[in-house]
């Protein structure tokens, strides 16, 4: 009986608590996960085009191909359609931690670019 004041405390506690990582102010630590492939699931897909559908929970997003030919006539494509080639639903934590990923990558493809740029001045 003496422990069940001490549960709710420790329940109110937990539920105010913020990640150790906010209250300090820290970055996120990265994990080295290891995804094994499932069948063809490691076999690249080239897309040329990319949409986000956002609903409750979830984003929705859709990457397909457009034929480069037919780019000259967008309009029209856009009537017909492109082929779809993977939707990926993502959670929204995990939509952020794509944003992070995506946004180191391409920080670092423009200092590759700005070095690449002073070498050949």
């Amino acid at each position: 009986m003496a422990e069940a004041p001490k549960k709710d405390t420790q329940d109110k506690e937990a539920a105010n608590a913020k990640p150790a990582a906010k209250q300090a102010g820290a970055e996120s630590k990265q994990m080295g996960i290891r995804l094994v492939p499932v069948e063809n699931s490691d076999q690249p897909v080239v897309a040329n085009y990319c949409s986000i559908n956002v609903s409750p929970g979830m984003a929705f997003i859709d990457f397909g191909f457009l034929e480069p030919g037919m780019l000259a006539a967008l309009p029209r494509v856009a009537r017909q359609g492109g082929k779809l080639a993977v939707r990926v639903a993502l959670g929204y934590d995990a939509l952020a931690h794509l944003h992070q990923q995506l946004g180191r990558v391409l920080t670092g493809l423009s200092a590759a670019a700005a070095q690449t740029q002073k070498k050949a001045e």
